[in-house]
């Protein structure tokens, strides 16, 4: 019986995985296919080799029933958390009875079998194609190699293949395991067609809410494990690639075909949510949203020493220097970036300043606890930032600077024939990369993460080359710099399984500098507008060309967005529904699920008060295979709250049973709120908990019938010349449709 181990502490972005067995563990046939070695079947224990002799005369599949006892060799320590795996009878025939390996692998085929309605050749087959981790080239490693083979004999890339499948698929059985164990119902509570069962009998809700009966029974064996692939509703993804563009709403892009054809394009053929809101202005907050389910009451676009001090002041430190997965060359860092205006925004030369590097007041922008980085690093995944236009060589956590050395003029042809072209021969400007970009920067625990500077990496442009950044005169460039990680990442199945991608400010539609092909006024018609629509089409087309997007094994996904709308500073509602002095604060939840308000952070309660409607669109690989639907709309009331907890459920890092597990405000579902208004004095006025909640985006909700959109009043006056004024829908949508879904 083989196992995998996680060892935490790897530099590169990719996680030290180790080969071992599991010993002590009990194995059974399990003849009434309930998960469980009863005392009426026969049993035997794993030696200290992770063997074991078995003899019975029950049918069915083996199990491997793996406790607390037990200990994995590859971490040399007892296991954590409760395991069961599985080997089905027909891999004993394919094995033999004396050598059948029973392992996550061998648990993720049969589960496949049952899932697909197929069989174990079939889905065996199947797993060898997907099997590639992010060390090495796709479609070519597993080639004669038996997927469900020892570990322990495989060495290289195919070993850290498996391994890093192995790790997965433990966090996932695990899961599945203690869902059996707990006695969950099935489906998650989110899943239930129609909205959230629990809700039946609690007072405050919004008015006209239909409730759907709750007819769910206690789960099975079989269905914990399809569950644990499927949290919330939320298929399995190996990958997302998020590419983040911004200031536009929704009635600047949609329909404004002119200025950018290709979003408009990808808009109209594959997936698209069409209510989605970001939570406050300007941009840092929107993304240490995303990075984190909570803009705590950042209000401006400041470096993340503002306002931390006494036990928020920052506690990085330097970094030595190393390699990328990639190879690529990681200058030396010290505890902080460069401290001057140039390379950190809103810096101040005054001690005490809310943005000096030794503040005594202000809102604290260095965020304590976890992250979606933090969960991913603890779990053995793997996530990456790329972001054009960094200085070679410079510290990831401070802006870029103006580089008079390096110049080139932008002049590139749209699909539909427009060009655009830059003034000539322009020199970088101070800010092309900008760290109030980053979903990683506000967290300091994110920022600890051994693998955080390896994990910030560079991705092609569309105006500078390689040649021009070689001419630097501000920094050093290291020797083997890689000028587009992004691009050879993509070649060699390096990706994360989670991928932020920042577009530099001329390519995002923000503008900065006078550059004539980056200028930009918010207007809806300006270049800038068609500059990041020539540069969508680039990233969109490298990440479809991939082998890992055509690996139909695997389960990729793009998601084009905004980091927040426009047309005002303040929106209609939000997620502090009683704004600004409302007196919230974080809260903390106990094992039963009470949650308690703590200290109220300084300033806390500026944020997460909402702002405008945004595109979000959704394109997947297996819709471009053609097994999954295209067109889907799906108009319920999104945020950027429920796409942390949609990425939870996606990777499993969360549990549904545990609120504690959510981050932050994306933990913060109707149920949540009902259940705890005293300590959540933000709602306590709120009359539409429909809107201020927050769902994973899976569609199970339907929106009551007399239920009218909450928009932007900027987007449905149609500011956006040349875009579409929105109206605001009334009652559920027509479809009902899950964008994730990877069937038809």
């Amino acid at each position: 019986m083989v196992s995998s181990a996680f060892v935490a502490g790897s530099k590169t972005g990719n996680p030290t995985l180790k080969a071992g067995v599991y010993t002590g563990a009990t194995v059974c046939v399990d003849a009434n296919g309930n998960g469980k070695c009863d005392g009426t079947e026969t049993t035997a224990t794993t030696d200290g080799s992770g063997k074991f002799t078995l003899t019975t005369a029950d049918t069915g599949q083996i199990i491997a029933d793996i406790t607390t006892a037990a200990k994995n060799t590859a971490s040399g320590a007892t296991v954590p958390s409760h395991l069961v795996l599985r080997a089905s009878a027909a891999q004993v025939a394919d094995q033999g009875a004396d050598k059948i390996v029973i392992s996550p692998a061998s648990s993720e085929v049969q589960r496949l079998v049952e899932a697909n309605g197929s069989s174990y050749a079939v889905e065996k087959a199947n797993l060898a194609s997907r099997l590639s981790g992010p060390a090495f080239g796709q479609g070519v490693t597993f080639s004669g190699v038996d997927a469900l083979a020892d570990v322990n004999t495989l060495t290289g890339a195919q070993q850290y293949a498996m391994l890093y499948e192995y790790n997965q698929l433990s966090n996932r059985y695990t899961y599945a395991t203690t869902k059996l164990d707990r006695g969950d119902k099935y489906p998650d509570a989110l899943a239930v067609a129609g909205g959230d069962p629990r809700l039946a009998g609690v007072t405050g809700i919004t008015s006209g809410e239909t409730i759907p009966a709750d007819t769910r029974t206690t789960i099975t064996f079989a269905q914990a494990q399809q569950a644990a692939f499927n949290i919330e509703g939320v298929p399995a993804y190996d990958n997302i690639f998020i590419i983040m563009l911004e200031n536009k709403s929704t009635d600047a892009i949609l329909g404004n075909t002119t200025r950018a054809p290709n979003i408009n394009n990808l808009l109209g053929k594959y997936n698209q949510l069409t209510t989605y809101y970001s939570t406050g202005n300007p941009s840092e907050p929107n993304y240490t949203a995303l990075g984190g389910g909570d803009d705590w009451g950042i209000t401006d676009d400041n470096w993340f020493g503002c306002g931390a001090f006494g036990p928020n002041a920052p506690t990085d430190v330097a970094f030595v220097g190393g390699t990328a997965s990639d190879g690529q060359p990681l200058p030396a860092q010290s505890a902080l970036p460069p401290l001057d205006k140039a390379h950190l925004a809103g810096y101040s030369t005054n001690a005490g300043d809310a943005c000096s590097s030794a503040p005594t007041s202000g809102t604290n922008h260095n965020e304590p606890g976890d992250n979606l980085f933090t969960l991913l690093s603890k779990s053995g995944l793997t996530w990456r930032t790329y972001n054009e236009s960094m200085n070679p060589g410079q510290d990831v956590r401070a802006d870029s600077i103006a580089d008079p050395a390096v110049a080139d003029t932008y002049n590139e042809t749209n699909t539909d024939g427009t060009n655009v072209t830059g003034s000539p021969n322009f020199a970088v400007v101070g800010g092309l990369y900008k760290v109030k970009h980053g979903p990683s920067m506000a967290y300091q625990a994110a920022r600890n993460l051994p693998e955080f500077v390896a994990d910030t990496r560079t991705i092609f442009g569309t105006q500078y080359t390689a040649a021009d950044w070689a001419k630097t005169s501000v920094y050093t460039v290291p020797k083997g710099w890689i000028y587009d990680q992004f691009g050879a990442d993509l070649a060699a199945g390096d990706v994360g399984n989670v991928n932020f991608i920042m577009p530099d400010q001329c390519d995002d539609m923000h503008g900065v500098g006078s550059d004539t092909s980056c200028s930009n006024n918010n207007n809806g018609e300006t270049v800038g507008i068609t500059r990041s629509d020539i540069y969508i089409n680039k990233v969109v087309g490298a990440i479809q060309s991939s082998a890992l997007w055509k690996n139909a094994r695997k389960h990729v996904a793009i998601v084009i967005m905004f980091d927040e709308g426009e047309g005002s500073s303040t929106s209609c509602c939000g997620w502090n529904a009683a704004g600004k002095g409302s007196g919230d604060a974080p809260v903390t939840v106990d094992a039963s699920g009470k949650a308690t308000k703590g200290a109220q952070p300084s300033g806390y309660d500026n944020g997460n008060n909402g702002h405008g409607n945004s595109i979000f669109g959704i394109i997947t690989n297996a819709q471009d295979a053609g097994t999954a639907p295209l067109g889907v709309k799906d108009s319920d009331a999104y945020s950027h709250f429920s796409l942390v907890r949609t990425i939870q459920d996606m990777f499993q890092i969360a549990d549904p049973a545990a609120d504690a597990s959510y981050l932050n405000r994306a933990k913060y579902t109707e149920f949540f709120i009902a259940e705890n208004i005293l300590a959540l004095p933000e709602f306590n006025s709120s009359a539409d908990t429909h809107f201020d909640s927050v769902r994973p985006i899976n569609h199970a909700y339907v929106i009551p019938k007399t239920y009218v959109q909450k928009l932007n009043p900027a987007d449905i006056s149609g500011v956006g010349v040349g875009g579409s004024a929105v109206t605001p829908q009334t009652g559920p949508d027509a479809t009902q449709s899950n964008v994730w879904s990877l069937t038809k």
